[in-house]
């Protein structure tokens, strides 16, 4: 178990310090982990993210604008996600598959034009065997054309936050202004895994077909899901303007989790030569994160991080800390280097409503290098003393 001592608390009025050990990832501020050389990757670009901790680990050209291919796909079956869970659509239901979505070129899940397939079965074809057909079939199913789904599609990259991306079609196919970046395509993917766990496992399929549609090409493009156990997902693309691309992520088991626990990473891939070679770059990226960083916990779920005074409340004390807990990604054998310190907005007056920040946990190393910086919000309600009370710290607060 990892004791962290609290340096250095910024109170005026007598903050105390809570030593709290472990769990995982918290929305954080990412930021980039201590300077270390990833090693040589054959990509045009990439970025490797530790998505418990919300760290991006390594990146190159991360911001530059290129075609997605079929990595578009991830926000199409995002839209898809999203309309599931509003129950807008079910699994169950069925879409024609219409002259359009039959006549798509490249990647197909080899449906007839007339043909009634469940959304289900559609998604496995668009995502297991990268099917242009069932993701038109989709876009005209869910959006009504092909073109007011592409326009939910902007308008959800919007919402993410992915704001050097433009999408012209669901599928991935060359276009003009059809284009993302690594980065945007980390949050997205980032995104999918978060609001979605539950569809996850479509992208570790290896293998699926349509009944009654030819076997051809039924297998996932994704090598890294028969190569290494711990990955599961995320999507290939390619067009030969993109190069060989993939989204890859895994989840293997680490004990710098005290009592076990499963850490994440992500690896965004765009430009390689060859299909082999996406899959062999995208491994090195992710046993380098594995094998260079570890995983380190800082405070447990719900737990407080400091008990700071209260004026003029009902309890005289604060449950302060982070709801879902901290993770930090640190370079091996640096986790006695790592430094936490509390901000606080003294004095705090009552009432506190659960949820609300009244400081900051700032992580660093000794060096200097942030680690991340995470929102200190109240645990449990602080209610306003009655007048008596609040009269009494009013004049407290006077002769301080």
């Amino acid at each position: 178990m990892f004791l962290l001592v609290f340096p250095h608390v910024v109170r005026r009025l007598g903050a105390v310090c809570v030593c709290a050990a472990a769990l995982l990832g918290a929305a954080a501020v990412p930021a980039q982990a201590a300077v270390m050389a990833p090693p040589p990757v054959a990509a045009r670009a990439y970025l490797l993210m530790d998505i418990t901790s919300g760290q991006v680990l390594a990146e190159h050209i991360s911001d530059e604008p290129v075609e997605p291919a079929s990595l578009t796909k991830l926000m199409s079956a995002y839209v898809v996600f999203e309309a599931l869970k509003k129950k807008q659509i079910t699994l169950e239901q069925t879409f024609t598959v219409s002259e359009r979505a039959w006549r798509m070129p490249g990647s197909r899940m080899f449906v007839e034009p007339g043909m009634q397939v469940p959304v289900l079965d559609l998604l496995k074809g668009m995502i297991v065997q990268s099917g242009n057909d069932a993701t038109t079939v989709l876009a005209e199913g869910l959006g009504g054309s092909v073109e007011q789904f592409v326009a939910m599609m902007n308008a959800q990259a919007k919402a993410l936050g992915m704001n050097n991306t433009g999408y012209r079609n669901p599928e991935g196919l060359t276009a003009d202004g059809h284009t993302t970046t690594a980065r945007d395509l980390a949050t997205l993917a980032t995104r999918l895994m978060r609001d979605f766990p539950e569809y996850v496992p479509l992208y570790a399929i290896k293998h699926y077909r349509y009944p009654g549609t030819p076997a051809a090409n039924d297998t996932n493009r994704n090598l890294l899901l028969f190569r290494d156990p711990s990955v599961d997902g995320l999507k290939t693309g390619h067009t030969s303007a993109a190069g060989y691309c993939l989204v890859a992520t895994a989840s293997r088991p680490v004990t710098g989790l005290g009592g076990g626990g499963q850490r994440r990473l992500l690896s965004v891939l765009l430009g390689a030569d060859s299909a082999s070679s996406r899959a062999t770059e995208s491994q090195k990226l992710l046993n380098w994160g594995y094998t260079s960083f570890e995983a380190v916990r800082i405070t447990e779920p719900g737990k407080s991080v400091v008990e700071p005074k209260v004026w003029k409340g009902v309890q005289t004390i604060a449950q302060v800390g982070v709801p879902a807990g901290v993770v930090v990604a640190v370079p091996r054998g640096a986790r006695a280097d790592v430094q936490v310190s509390t901000t606080l907005d003294e004095p705090l007056m009552a009432p506190l409503a659960v949820g609300q920040q009244v400081g900051t946990l700032t992580l660093s190393l000794k060096d200097g290098t942030a680690l991340g910086s995470y929102p200190l919000q109240v645990l449990a309600p602080v209610a306003q003393a009655g007048f008596v009370g609040r009269v009494w710290d009013s004049l407290l607060l006077w002769a301080e």
